[in-house]
C-alpha cells in the first residue's frame, strides 16, 4: 500500500480515494491511519486520473478535452488552491509524475473536416448524403418493445397522448422541425425519464410501444469502420460529437432526419445525449492521443457507452405503424448520484 484516503486534505480527493481504495485495518504507511481506505500505486494512478484528468474535462461546442494531464516525463507546472497543494506533492512523490496543462489534439475540440462541413449550409448536403450511405440500415420487427414518457398529459389513458406532438409544438427537439413531427422514444425507460426531465413531483406516464410492421431505421449508434482515415477526417467522430452537443447542433441533426425521411426511412436510431450520464462513461477517451473509437480492439468498449434513442417520423400511433401495448403511471421512488470530483480552479 502507498497511501490511504485520510492522507488527503482536499475533500473531493479524499472522497474519491475512499471510493477507489480498499478497507484494511493495517495502518497507512504514509499517515498511520487505520480507518482510511488504502490505495496501492495502481489505485493512486486511478485517483489522479479521475480527479485531475476527468475532473477537468472542458466541453466546447463540439467535443472536449481535459485541462490537466500528468506523466512521468514532466514536472508539475500547474498551480492549485492552497488546500490542494500538499495533496499534489503527495501524488508527485508516490507516483513520480508531474501535473501540467494539457494541449489536446485539435480533433478533440471539433476540428474534424466532416463536422466542420456539416456546420456550413452549402456543404451540409454532401456530408448528410455520406451519413445515409455509410451508416447501416436495420429493421425493427414487431416484437421490439420501446417506451415513450409524457409529463402531465391531458388524458393519460388515451393512446393518442403518446404520439408525436401536435403541429403547434413541432420544431423544438433534436430531430423534428416545423411541419415535420417526430415521436421520440427509447428501449431504455430511464433514458426516457432523463430526456423528458421528469421530476419527483411530476405526474408522469409511460407508454409501452411496439411496431405493427417492420420499421426501416437508419442506425446512427453504430461505430462505422473507416480505413486509412485519421480522427481529423472521421465521419464516425463527427456524428458522435454531433449527438453529444447541445441545442446549437439541432439544425444539423434535423437536416439528417429530413434526408432520412425523404430516403424512405421510418425513423432513426441515434445516441442519447444522456448516454454518458446513464453509463458513467468517459467521453472522448484517448490513448497516446488516439481516439478509442478508431482502435479496433476497443470498438465493443466504446459501443457499450452508447444508449439508443428512437425517433419515428410522422405520427406513427395515429398512422397505425406503432401500437400501444400498455399505459402506466411512473413514480420516481429514488434517485442515485454517482459523483466525481475535480479541482475548482487550476492556473
Amino acid at each position: 500500500m502507498e497511501v490511504c484516503s485520510d492522507c488527503f486534505q482536499d475533500e473531493g480527493l479524499r472522497l474519491t480515494a475512499a471510493r477507489l481504495g480498499t478497507e484494511s485495518d493495517a495502518p497507512c504507511p504514509n499517515c498511520g491511519s487505520v480507518a482510511g481506505a488504502k490505495l496501492d500505486k495502481r489505485g493512486l494512478t486511478n485517483l489522479a486520473h479521475s480527479f485531475f484528468v476527468r475532473g477537468t474535462l472542458h466541453r466546447v461546442s463540439y467535443g472536449g478535452a481535459p485541462v490537466v494531464q500528468f506523466n512521468t516525463h514532466q514536472r508539475t507546472s500547474i498551480r492549485c488552491s492552497a488546500w490542494l497543494e500538499r495533496d499534489v506533492q503527495l501524488l508527485e512523490t508516490k507516483l513520480g509524475v508531474g501535473f501540467f496543462h494539457y494541449g489536446p489534439r485539435l480533433w478533440m475540440v471539433g476540428e474534424i473536416e466532416p463536422l466542420k462541413a456539416l456546420q456550413v449550409s452549402e456543404k451540409r448536403p454532401e456530408i448528410v448524403e455520406r451519413i445515409l450511405r455509410d451508416y447501416p440500415t436495420i429493421t425493427a420487427e414487431t416484437e421490439v418493445v420501446f417506451y415513450r414518457v409524457r409529463i402531465k398529459p391531458d388524458d393519460p389513458g388515451s393512446p393518442a397522448e403518446y404520439d408525436s406532438p401536435p403541429d403547434g409544438f413541432t420544431g423544438n427537439g433534436r430531430l423534428d422541425s416545423p411541419g415535420f413531427p417526430v415521436m421520440y422514444a427509447s428501449p431504455d425507460l430511464e433514458v426516457c425519464m432523463h430526456e423528458c426531465r421528469a421530476a419527483a413531483e411530476d405526474d408522469t406516464f409511460a407508454a409501452t410501444l411496439s411496431p405493427t410492421r417492420p420499421l426501416r431505421l437508419l442506425d446512427l449508434t453504430e461505430l462505422i469502420r473507416e480505413e486509412h482515415v485519421t480522427e481529423f477526417e472521421s465521419l464516425d467522430l463527427a456524428v458522435h460529437m454531433l449527438f453529444l452537443a447541445g441545442d446549437h447542433s439541432y439544425e444539423i441533426s434535423r437536416a439528417i432526419a429530413a434526408a432520412a425521411r425523404d430516403a424512405g426511412y421510418d425513423g432513426i436510431i441515434y445516441p442519447s445525449y444522456f448516454s454518458l450520464l446513464r453509463t458513467g462513461a468517459i467521453p472522448f477517451e484517448t490513448s497516446y492521443g488516439l481516439s478509442h473509437r478508431i482502435i479496433p480492439q476497443l470498438v465493443d468498449y466504446e459501443k457499450a457507452k452508447i444508449l439508443p434513442n428512437l425517433a419515428l417520423f410522422g405520427r406513427p400511433i395515429k398512422d397505425g405503424t406503432v401500437r400501444v401495448r400498455c399505459l402506466n403511471r411512473v413514480v420516481i421512488q429514488r434517485v442515485d448520484y454517482s459523483l466525481a470530483f475535480g479541482p475548482a480552479s487550476v492556473d
